[in-house]
């Protein structure tokens, strides 16, 4: 068994190597009609380098349209300077290469910890390349690496936890939701007063060393349907019974424009508090927590959160399949077929884009066939993830009151803890 353990690692680092290289050799050439004709590179090259010379003279891009990032951002896209010989491009796939095997080598050492599991390892470093070359051209990786490290540290180092869920909530938000899981008590206290003094630290240094810092929020507000939300594939498919709207480039993404599109977004926004509404009802009711409890929380929050919004970009499945992979690290997650959508939709993913994405913007059948199939699994994933957190807080079978004998409370699983130690 020894022998098997100490070569499980060797195995997923080749894996790593190779399956990157391939990833490196199609950014390479992403020139060609099926992976983008130069589209996926472009944003680093151009737009993320335009960034970094706002940046740079200390100032966040205020008035550009495009920029609808929180101000953690500003670092992300600096950090390429840490790296002078090279050229921005260069240098942003390299630091995204480092963030990748951060999160790889957490998952293998969580993994290898008594009663864990390769798996999450092995569905990270098998799973990412499915999105072909995207995810080294976004700056996703980086922002999944905060988001994995706190849900691995929150058990033993809750304030850690709390600090790395605030400063990848400042990059890009959902990160936060990393902490829906805590257990009840101590952990979640420790947890959200780190997350608060971390955010608000980090926040009050970054509106001291550049201006505009909150400009992004009215950029996002403008933000409309993207062809590949929900709302978008339903926008998609009403094109086909004559509705006469269209898509636009607009706000960094193709959305829809035309008559009831807001309606749309509208309905987007209320689907995205009824679902969270859920959430939280699922916290107060939940009476039982396992070690697998904070993960498949994290993850059926951000499924809740990717379906419901107004844009489904590709490379939240990068967010995706981290947080599917910290799940798996467990052998009590209740996640597993949550997990394997989450891979097929990622397939799909790439057949939408780069490689059929003309498909998608003009809504023929087999764009709006391609969107179905990806989104019907994402909200089938989202759905079946939350009943199955849902089911896994009741207490067990025969945990109730039992004649003759005194209960104290709900009863835990060997694998679980009481709701609120």
């Amino acid at each position: 068994m020894s022998v098997l353990t100490n070569h499980r690692p060797l195995a997923l680092a080749a894996a790593w190597l190779a399956t990157r290289a391939g990833m490196l050799w199609l950014l390479a050439h992403d020139q060609h009609r099926l992976l983008g004709r130069g589209g996926v590179s472009r944003e680093v090259g151009r737009l993320y380098f335009h960034w970094y010379g706002v940046l740079s003279h200390g100032a966040f891009p205020a008035g550009d349209r495009l920029w609808q990032y929180p101000p953690g951002a500003g670092p992300v896209l600096l950090a390429p300077a840490l790296l002078p010989w090279l050229t921005y491009s260069t240098a942003f796939v390299a630091l995204t290469l480092v963030a990748d095997l951060v999160i790889a080598g957490a998952l293998v050492r969580a993994g290898l910890r008594s009663g864990r599991s390769l798996r999450g390892a092995l569905l990270w470093v098998l799973g990412l390349p499915l999105l072909l070359h995207v995810p080294l051209a976004r700056y996703d990786v980086q922002v999944t690496a905060f988001a994995v490290l706190c849900l691995l540290a929150q058990a033993r180092l809750p304030r850690t936890g709390g600090a790395l869920a605030a400063l990848g909530a400042l990059v890009k938000v959902w990160p936060a939701l990393a902490l829906v899981g805590t257990p009840r008590g101590r952990t979640t206290r420790d947890a959200w007063t780190s997350a608060a003094v971390a955010g608000a630290a980090l926040l009050a240094l970054l509106a001291t060393v550049f201006r505009d810092p909150f400009d992004f929020l009215r950029q996002q507000g403008g933000r409309g349907v993207q062809i590949e939300s929900l709302g978008g594939t339903v926008l998609g498919l009403a094109r086909h019974a004559g509705w006469p709207g269209r898509a636009r480039y607009q706000y960094g993404a193709m959305e829809f424009v035309g008559p009831y599109v807001g309606s749309v977004a509208a309905l987007s926004l209320a689907l995205t508090v009824a679902a969270f509404g859920a959430l939280l009802l699922w916290r107060v009711r939940a009476r039982r927590w396992t070690a697998a409890t904070p993960h498949d929380a994290a993850l059926t929050a951000v499924l809740l959160f990717t379906v419901t919004s107004r844009v489904i970009s590709p490379q939240y499945m990068v967010w995706l399949l981290g947080l599917a992979a910290v799940c798996l690290t467990s052998r009590h997650t209740t996640q597993r077929p949550v997990a394997a959508l989450i891979v097929a939709a990622t397939a799909v993913s790439t057949v939408v884009y780069p490689m059929l994405y003309g498909e998608v913007i003009h809504s023929t059948w087999t764009g709006c066939l391609l969107m179905v199939g990806r989104n019907g699994l994402l909200a089938a994933a989202a759905g079946l993830s939350l009943v199955r957190l849902w089911r896994s807080g009741r207490p067990p079978a025969g945990a109730g009151h039992i004649p003759g004998r005194r209960t104290r409370g709900a009863h835990a699983s060997p694998a679980g803890v009481r709701a609120g130690r």
